[in-house]
């Protein structure tokens, strides 16, 4: 396979990917749950394909984590208790392997730095959690969530900040992104889930799409970059 031909089968899926992603964001704004039970399974997907084409090493990991965030997404489309429960478990499992294949890119030399960008960021998340009125089947599991969403802070910020590279810039807008949509939901959902919040499922699409993509561009850079080593 040329390089030309890999370079044009990356422009011609990325384009997908955005136009996909247009098209689920405006969906989502108006509510279009036939449209959005295409649009959004395809996000993942896409990405797979694109990370395909992409990588130097196919890294299993990737398409496992791609594959919950799958699931997730399915998931949360309807609107309702046991849904939201089952997405919450994909949800959790996907930001435990996103975790460990973050860990496996990104050796953490100085514990200094990660447990004082953790700390904060901890703070915010469990005051949420123990302000909001999560349902006791998800009590856990939010809990859970909560604790792994710092230490994703703790691990982009403080790797940003002890080497700039673009390794580690992907790393801190894909985390800043995730941070943003985990808030997002968080708001959606047990702040405003009696209430018309239109604008929060576009927005929530919005940064789980540049997010996810971001991710990607850290994972196949790390890889050119030849700081994955050993990956499963």
């Amino acid at each position: 396979m040329s390089l030309s031909f890999e370079n044009n089968t990356i422009k011609i899926i990325s384009f997908f990917y955005f136009f996909n992603a247009i098209v689920e964001v405006v969906a989502e704004t108006f509510s279009h749950e036939t449209i959005i039970f295409i649009t959004k399974p395809l996000i993942p997907i896409l990405l797979m394909v694109l990370y395909f084409y992409s990588s130097k090493s196919n890294c299993k990991l990737f398409y496992v984590i791609m594959s919950f965030s799958l699931l997730t997404n399915i998931f949360f489309v309807p609107n309702n208790a046991e849904s939201l429960f089952y997405g919450v478990i994909a949800y959790t499992i996907h930001r435990i392997f996103l975790l460990i294949l973050i860990f496996k890119i990104v050796k953490i030399k100085d514990y200094i730095p990660f447990f004082l960008a953790t700390l904060p960021l901890g703070f915010i998340f469990f005051y949420l959690f123990a302000a909001s009125d999560v349902p006791e089947n998800s009590y856990y599991l939010i809990f859970f969530h909560n604790l792994i969403a710092a230490v994703l802070g703790g691990v982009a910020i403080s790797s940003y900040v002890m080497n700039d590279s673009k390794q580690n810039s992907y790393l801190l807008i894909s985390v800043l992104l995730f941070l943003g949509l985990q808030l997002v939901i968080y708001i959606e959902k047990y702040y405003l889930v009696e209430s018309h919040s239109y604008i929060l499922r576009p927005l929530a699409m919005s940064l789980n799409i540049l997010a996810f993509y971001m991710f990607y561009q850290f994972v196949v850079v790390s890889e050119k970059n030849q700081t994955t080593i050993d990956l499963p």
